[in-house]
């Protein structure tokens, strides 16, 4: 089994690509396949999942200072367990001299040789023979609640877009505060009304 993770500020090339990896036979091995749209929730990931492989497209994230700051330490998190293919839609900052980048890719590249790249580069990573199921950091409507809270959507209009309670999405929130071990005050999930409640008590 081997793990990857695709990192991605577009939905649609994330939901392709997760799709390409893991419907029919794409690759001779099976693969699990994660897709996240923070650069933050994806730096977890790779420190507590430890993906074999991280497919990423940093250029929608150097023009959001609030993500542009996680890109180094991204590539740190990487370090020697996890190689990285980057993959972009328009020119990107040249990231080639980070150690866990294996190559650089234009999205306009022909799946085929995209295929051969990601071949190549699970054939160098060890097999994970896991006896357990293997599962996320996060839940998908954990995911999906992180992403909203990050563009600072409000409280009830994330449970009306998710159909779901108010209630139920102050539970997701302390649920993502303790799997990714933080505390109630730090800033890049709390609104301005919620930072200042958090000095007064």
């Amino acid at each position: 089994m081997y793990k990857i993770l695709i990192i991605d500020r577009c939905q649609f090339s994330r939901y392709g690509l997760e799709k390409w990896l893991t419907e029919g036979q794409t690759f001779s091995a099976p693969v699990m396949v994660t897709s996240l749209n923070s650069l933050f929730l994806a730096k977890e990931h790779i420190e507590h999942w430890q993906p074999s492989l991280v497919i990423a497209d940093l250029s929608g994230f150097q023009d959001d200072p609030s993500q542009a700051n996680f890109i180094a330490s991204l590539f740190t998190a990487c370090g020697e367990r996890s190689q990285v293919i980057l993959l972009h839609y328009r020119p990107a900052r040249n990231f080639t001299h980070h150690d866990a980048v294996l190559v650089t890719l234009s999205k306009k590249t022909q799946l085929q040789h995209i295929k051969n790249m990601i071949e190549s580069a699970l054939s160098s990573r060890p097999w994970l023979n896991y006896t357990h199921t293997i599962s996320p950091l996060l839940t998908r409507q954990e995911e999906k609640v992180l992403s909203l809270w990050l563009e600072g959507v409000s409280n009830p209009l994330i449970a009306g877009m998710l159909s779901i309670s108010g209630k139920t999405v102050y539970t997701y929130k302390r649920n993502i505060r303790l799997k990714l071990r933080m505390d109630n005050r730090y800033s890049p999930f709390l609104s301005s009304a919620e930072r200042i409640v958090g000095r007064t008590s």
